[in-house]
């Protein structure tokens, strides 16, 4: 049984994951232990925390993924596990236990796009992407829009100056002292208020790249009025300029570049104001929406795994070792 299984292993950031995924990407096991609770008290991720961290619980987490799928090591097809992009310290952990797990148990070890990986999450559980695809991707490191024309033909068409999405979502759960992580935090406060907030929607009419710092920095503004508008209406606010600039964004690429569905991926997929948002365009566009289930759109092993089967079908697949930057367009 065990050879019908990819193992992925995830330590990109601030999780430490294992999973077991089979070629038509049924999950047979994932692991997460999250270190929410130890960079809370920062407000956000800490690296040299994170990397102790993943030392501390990537053996273990590893062992109970195998134990839930009740596969062995020397049996799995292949060893699945990011190499980038994310912080090296914490790519280092799992990049060094994939490799040494492979040579013990005399399997193949190979290094996967963090990024490929969200791709490859809409199909999760359930094939759902249907192609020409136009990919929105939205996490705290990255904000983009891509064309693909199968799994393996992605052209990037637009992506972010400054700060992702994700990004400013964190800087705006902070600024309202919402802790850590930001972004649930801030859609949960957003359903309490109204978007009655001028704000600015950045390059909302130029072009496919996205722009949030100024948004961002908007918001820390209206925050030192006096008196101070309501956080809930900060919150809402803030959520209304951000999905207006990505559903703009998204409507412009479709008349643009034509396609059967849209794929919105990354943590920031997780949004049930993005998600309503996206719905409600790919009806008014007649396109396909393709969700990752909500579990699978934060990091996650199971992407990773899923994405290693297509790296397989590569005549050379790339070595795993760590990049702390890398396209979404390289392999």
């Amino acid at each position: 049984m065990s050879r019908d299984l990819i193992l992925g292993i995830e330590s990109s950031c601030d999780d430490t994951a294992a999973a077991l995924v089979d070629r038509e990407g049924r999950v047979h096991a994932s692991v997460i232990s999250s270190q929410n609770d130890i960079h809370a008290a920062h407000g956000g991720v800490y690296p040299e925390l994170a990397s102790r961290a993943h030392v501390q619980s990537i053996l273990r987490t590893i062992d109970r993924a195998l134990n839930d799928a009740g596969a062995r090591g020397p049996d799995l097809r292949a060893i699945g596990v990011t190499r980038g992009p994310g912080l090296i310290g914490s790519l280092l952990v799992g990049i060094n236990t994939a490799t040494a797990l492979g040579l013990g148990w005399g399997v193949p070890t190979i290094g996967v796009n963090h990024l490929r990986g969200h791709l490859r999450s809409a199909d999760l559980e359930d094939a759902r992407v249907r192609y020409p695809a136009l990919v929105l991707l939205v996490s705290g490191g990255h904000t983009l829009l891509a064309r693909m024309q199968s799994a393996r033909d992605i052209v990037v068409l637009g992506g972010t100056r400054d700060d992702s999405v994700g990004e400013a979502y964190d800087k705006v759960a902070r600024m309202l002292g919402l802790g850590f992580p930001g972004g649930p935090a801030v859609d949960r406060l957003a359903a309490a208020g109204e978007p009655r907030i001028a704000l600015p929607r950045p390059l909302l009419h130029d072009g496919l790249e996205f722009s949030f710092s100024g948004l961002k920095s908007a918001v820390a503004r209206v925050l030192t009025q006096s008196p101070p508008p309501s956080h809930e209406d900060v919150a809402a606010s803030f959520v209304a300029a951000a999905l207006d600039v990505l559903t703009a964004k998204c409507r412009r690429a479709l008349v643009a570049e034509p396609a059967a569905s849209l794929v919105v991926v990354g943590g920031v997929a997780a949004s049930r104001q993005l998600r309503e948002r996206a719905g409600a365009l790919c009806d008014e566009m007649g396109v396909a929406l393709c969700l990752p289930p909500l579990r699978w759109a934060t990091d996650n092993a199971a992407m990773i795994a899923l994405a290693t089967w297509d790296y397989l079908e590569l005549d050379a697949p790339p070595r795993a070792t760590a990049q702390s930057r890398l396209a979404i367009d390289a392999w």
